[in-house]
């Protein structure tokens, strides 16, 4: 069995409103079939011939509007991030979660299975200059594989078609000083993604740009980053290792779902359950009460260390 997960940053349940509510006004066709529809405020359950959608809890007990660092910790290492740190807090996680992250972030657990484990998205030299002057304030994706050794993917790696641009086409390289790497379709990264998840027990990809264009408030630029996705989970869909492979996409908070408000949200988060095994992953999803971001990844090593 194999698992590929799709963090979507600030993506929540919003009302069906195509004037505010751009995952109702973009062009999905891949989503709507994996999901069986869009979810919404109003129709949080979704089922189609090979998946469930099911609504997570954001705020998970907590006052306040969610935040990136505290949902991200939830979601990836299986705790609840703000209920430990007090309140919520982003970007990054806060240092008071970072010894429990070390201990149970995904990347860690999976490989304590015995399992391998990847991170899919490739960073410039940039990055990693930035990590070296502030080692303490990185994103929860980063910081889970520097604490569980895992080695992120390098320019390099992206040349050479083993890692994923978080842009999905690779244009954002050159302002980031690196003009040489290639540009390629949303879709030719969902098929790379395929590559790797088949070749990984476990594969993580990061897509950040929901939540960047959620905070700008505009609807052209949001419905683009939705369909660009959609167009890679396309190229995935049809990769290979299909048959043997669970997709697990959710996010940390809401976000994207409403522009008429420039913050985040208070909105249950999606997860998206679909392929190999799926209805056991729901079903332990389900067996907690109010199902919500820290569920998620105990789920996922439990199926992976089962099968």
């Amino acid at each position: 069995m194999h698992v590929v997960m799709i963090f979507l940053d600030g993506v929540g349940m919003g009302e069906p409103d195509p004037s505010v509510n751009p995952l109702f006004s973009a062009r999905l066709p891949v989503m709507r079939r994996l999901m069986g529809g869009m979810p919404s405020l109003h129709d949080r359950n979704l089922e189609s011939s090979g998946g469930v959608v099911l609504p997570l809890d954001a705020t998970l007990g907590v006052p306040g509007l969610p935040q990136s660092g505290t949902g991200q910790a939830s979601l990836l290492a299986g705790i609840n991030g703000p209920r430990r740190a007090g309140h919520h807090f982003g970007p990054h996680p806060p240092s008071s979660l970072h010894a429990a992250i070390e201990r149970k972030n995904i990347f860690r657990r999976v490989m304590e299975t015995g399992k391998s484990a990847c991170f899919a998205n490739a960073f410039p030299q940039g990055f990693f200059d930035y990590a070296a002057v502030h080692p303490r304030r990185l994103s929860m994706t980063t910081l889970s594989c520097r604490m569980s050794g895992l080695a992120l993917m390098r320019e390099q790696d992206l040349r050479d078609g083993r890692g994923v641009s978080a842009d999905l086409t690779g244009e954002g390289w050159k302002k980031m000083g690196s003009p040489a790497i290639p540009v390629v379709s949303p879709q030719e990264s969902g098929r790379c993604l395929a590559g790797l998840a088949a070749r990984h027990h476990f594969t993580l990809f990061e897509y950040w740009k929901t939540d960047f264009a959620g905070h700008s408030r505009n609807m052209a630029e949001s419905a683009a980053v939705l369909e660009c996705l959609d167009a890679m989970l396309e190229g995935l869909m049809d990769g290979e290792g299909a048959a043997h492979r669970l997709l697990v996409l959710s996010s940390d908070h809401g976000n994207i779902e409403d522009l008429s408000v420039k913050t985040h949200t208070r909105n249950p988060v999606p997860l998206l359950l679909h392929g190999r095994h799926h209805r056991a992953a729901a079903a332990r999803v389900l067996a907690h009460s109010r199902p919500g971001l820290h569920h998620v990844a105990p789920v996922i090593v439990e199926m992976l260390a089962g099968g």
